[in-house]
């Protein structure tokens, strides 16, 4: 896992969060008030404002605009995460079983998931850290 992951807050700006985002290539981050973790957002949290709803996709499809879509990105730019974030977001402990982790991530459709100890956030764990770890365990048991 990685330690010390970049978190934001729930008033934090969703362009501040797409900044992030975009230049540090993350896919989501844990959203913590203090130590706390209390939720997730994630890219498409953000990019799902975009999409038609349901409703208006059966309705009018020949008639949604999608350049207008793209053009509502400025308006979600301008909310808080706390809009658009996972509340209660699964979370996996240090000390389990790498491959129980990754079962959760596969399950979920997840890239990167928060650790959690004692209703604390410690980490993020990613597919890439999984991957290094089996790859090392592979190297050292011959």
């Amino acid at each position: 896992m990685t330690k010390g992951a970049r978190t934001v807050t729930e008033d934090t700006s969703v362009q501040e969060v797409a900044s992030l985002m975009c230049l540090y290539r993350f896919s989501g981050l844990p959203v913590v008030e203090g130590d706390k973790l209390i939720g997730f957002i994630a890219e498409k949290d953000v990019l799902a404002q975009l999409f038609p709803s349901v409703e208006d996709a059966m309705e009018s499809m020949a008639t949604i605009d999608l350049k207008d879509k793209v053009g509502e990105y400025k308006s979600t730019l301008s909310k808080k995460v706390s809009d658009l974030m996972t509340r209660g977001a699964k979370t996996v402990s240090p000390d389990m079983p790498v491959l129980k982790a990754a079962i959760i991530m596969a399950n979920n459709r997840f890239r990167r998931i928060p650790v959690e100890e004692n209703g604390k956030l410690v980490g993020m764990l990613s597919l890439g850290d999984i991957h290094k770890a089996i790859f090392h365990q592979s190297l050292t048991e011959g």
